[in-house]
Order: C-alpha cells, then sequence, then structure tokens
C-alpha cells in the first residue's frame, strides 16, 4: 500500500480562509483535487498520459466527512491512495490529518475518462482493477462516495449567475470547486456563524463552460441537512447537485 499511496503538506493561507477564519470548503476540495492530480500523474494515469489517448478525467462523485475545521496557518496533511474500481468509476480515497495524526477529514471519490472525440465513457485501466478489495487497501469512509437523491423540501431558486473565466479549468469546462464556492456562497454570514458543515456530498453530472448561464436551487430537509442542484436557467440541463451535513458551532 504504501508505494502508492501520496502524503503532501499544505499550509492554510489566509485567502483560503472565510470571516471564521477557518479553511472554506472549496479551498478544501482544491486539496484534494491537488494531490489526486499529482499522484495520477505520478502512476501513469494522469492528464498527460490520458491526453495522449484524447482522454480525460472527470469527477463525478465525492463525499467529504469533516472532523474538524483547519484555521489559518495551520500545517495539514493530506494523503492519497487509489482504491480500485466500481463499474466504469475509478475510486480514489483520501485522509487528512494534522502533522500529530489527529484527524481532521476523510473523503472518497469516484471519477470518469472520458474520450473527448466520441463523448464516451471509457473503462479505466485494468491496473486499478488490482485494488479491488485488496487487503492492504483501507476504505477511507466506509463505502463510496453515492448518487444524492433529491427529497420533495421547499425550494429557494438564485437570480441567473453566469460562469466566467475564473470558474473553467484546463479543459475548458467548470471546475469542481467552483460548484463548492458558489453553492456556499448561497448562505447568509449570520448561518455560516451559527453552523458548520461536517458533512459534503458532491454529484457533478454534466459538464457548464464559460458563458453559461445558471441558477441554484436551495433547500431544507431533515437532521439540518440541505440539498441544493445547480441548473441552466431553463432548469433542463443539471450540472451539480450538493448535500451538505450542517452541525451547530457549539455542538
Amino acid at each position: 500500500m504504501s508505494s502508492h499511496l501520496l502524503s503532501m503538506d499544505y499550509k492554510v493561507h489566509v485567502y483560503e480562509t472565510g470571516f471564521d477564519g477557518l479553511l472554506q470548503p472549496f479551498a478544501l476540495f482544491n486539496y484534494l483535487q491537488d494531490i489526486a492530480a499529482i499522484h495520477a500523474e505520478r502512476l501513469g494515469f494522469g492528464r498527460s498520459d490520458l491526453m495522449k489517448m484524447n482522454r480525460f478525467w472527470v469527477l463525478s462523485r465525492m463525499e467529504v466527512r469533516i472532523v474538524k475545521w483547519p484555521s489559518w496557518e495551520d500545517l495539514i496533511t493530506v494523503s492519497t491512495w487509489p482504491r480500485g474500481t466500481d463499474k466504469l468509476f475509478a475510486v480514489r480515497d483520501f485522509r487528512v490529518n494534522y502533522p500529530d495524526g489527529s484527524e481532521i477529514a476523510a473523503a472518497s471519490s469516484s471519477w470518469l475518462i472520458i474520450d473527448s472525440s466520441a463523448k464516451k465513457i471509457k473503462r479505466p485501466h485494468e491496473d486499478l482493477t488490482h485494488f479491488n478489495n485488496a487487503p492492504d487497501v483501507p476504505a477511507a469512509i466506509g463505502k463510496y462516495a453515492g448518487k444524492i437523491e433529491i427529497p420533495s423540501v421547499e425550494q429557494t431558486v438564485s437570480t441567473v449567475s453566469t460562469v466566467k473565466t475564473g470558474d473553467i479549468d484546463m479543459n475548458m469546462h467548470t471546475n469542481n470547486t467552483s460548484y463548492i464556492r458558489w453553492i456556499f456562497n448561497t448562505y447568509s454570514p449570520d448561518f455560516l456563524a451559527a453552523m458548520v458543515p461536517a458533512g459534503i456530498e458532491a454529484n457533478f453530472l454534466s459538464e457548464s463552460r464559460y458563458g453559461d448561464n445558471f441558477v441554484i436551487s436551495s433547500g431544507a430537509g431533515e437532521n439540518n441537512i440541505h440539498y441544493h442542484t445547480v441548473k441552466d436557467e431553463t432548469g433542463n440541463k443539471e450540472f451539480c447537485r450538493l448535500r451538505i451535513k450542517w452541525e451547530n458551532r457549539n455542538h
């Protein structure tokens, strides 16, 4: 397992924190995306390797469970490893810890390989199947990131926004962390002063691009679980779903 695990240290910068001095959710997703890209390159499954075959990685699902949110200037260690395959998905898990080993967060992600010419999903490399149910390959959260179902709850819909230049990635699609940032921007400072996310689940369902218009629908379910969807302004195309488990800061 050790040869297939990568750990990297990250320092929480002031521009990655919110008004409370804690790491913002989109920044945590940035760390996970960063180390995943680096590790895939080192293992021979990275962006540059797939581009030779006219293919690219797409993050489809992510579930993050947070024990404690880091603060400005905290040094944290992010570790990641391939966990194998789940049908067409390549699965990658993560753990986030302080240098003393105490837990910050754990996560599981599911990725798809897309053929950019045929616009079709391709199966992950067979070498990744060697990690399936391997005894030395742990499961960070005990399960794969799943499909989010939106219950029948009262929803509010945001005003129309537009995908900007700063939202897009190297594939000219909206970066997954942009969706996280947009959705958390729908919350008021008063709510965020009282509550903190203990779990974030994301489904990235279709691509959006520069200039696309979008709206965010938001609703609250039971047990402080909130649901969000990002759709085009017609409501006919869904880009992203998020389920957030909130906890009282004094919990």
